[in-house]
């Protein structure tokens, strides 16, 4: 069985690692909802067209191309060349102008220049190290003006208590998937494996850890950074974040 892995480096750093999973992980059904999800941005920050917004973390650029369309100036910054590429290209069919900037956040270089700043689709928690995970909130703080506004969403560990699942399979992009999910420490991290059996037999195996943190826990370390006011809702239209929360967001203005 083949394992994806690049030594000297963490496995969301290896170019090859999204090539093949990049599209298995991110389907067609999630380009289809990202209007929406944008459209949702952009009624919970309370900004407005022609400000300037950054997507943490863009990947192919579902989200960047989707505010571009709701009229914000916008940045998607990535640490993958060829993600950044085929965003550039969809932003190019959409007759968008958007700049993509290949950056590592915990380096990002931006200070008080974005009325926005946006991580979602669960692409946070992944560092090796907690103090990793919050040099990268530090960062997309230092990058907003004064007034600017971080939208988080996320797995947080009280989600992932309620919709815990051993894993599933399911057809996708030519491959059959197996996925399965264990718990890592005392509900510290979710460890995820991901198996890919080609039509020839071939298998890919891939495993990472996904750090979980509570709501409290993020609220109080985004407090903490700097940031005036935090709010954690339960899903877009303001849900409380209780019992019935779909999911972790949160509202954070500098």
């Amino acid at each position: 069985m083949e394992n994806i892995k690049k030594e000297g480096s963490e496995w969301f750093e290896n170019p090859d690692f999204w090539n093949l999973y990049g599209p298995i992980m991110f389907d067609s059904q999630m380009w289809k909802e990202a209007g929406a999800v944008a459209h949702n941005i952009k009624l919970l920050s309370g900004k407005s067209e022609g400000m300037e917004a950054m997507e943490a973390g863009c990947g192919t650029g579902r989200i960047t191309t989707s505010l571009a369309l709701e009229g914000f100036n916008v940045i998607g910054v990535d640490i993958i060349q060829s993600e950044l590429d085929a965003a550039k290209e969809s932003a190019e069919d959409e007759g968008l102008d958007i700049s993509y900037v290949n950056q590592d956040l915990r380096r990002l270089s931006f200070k008080n220049k974005f009325d926005l700043a946006v991580n979602v689709y669960n692409s946070f928690g992944y560092c090796d190290s907690i103090d990793d995970d919050t040099l990268i909130l530090k960062n997309i703080y230092e990058s907003l003006k004064e007034d600017g506004v971080f939208i988080l969403e996320c797995i947080s560990r009280e989600t992932a208590i309620l919709y815990f699942t051993e894993g599933e399979w399911f057809e996708r992009s030519g491959w059959t998937v197996l996925t399965e999910f264990e718990v890592s420490g005392l509900w510290e991290g979710l460890i995820s494996r991901w198996t890919l059996i080609g039509k020839d037999g071939q298998r890919v195996f891939h495993q990472f850890t996904q750090r979980l943190y509570s709501a409290k826990e993020l609220r109080e370390t985004l407090l903490k950074i700097g940031y005036r006011k935090v709010e954690v809702f339960g899903e877009w239209d303001k849900s409380p974040y209780n019992q019935k929360a779909r999911t972790m967001i949160i509202r954070a203005q500098k």
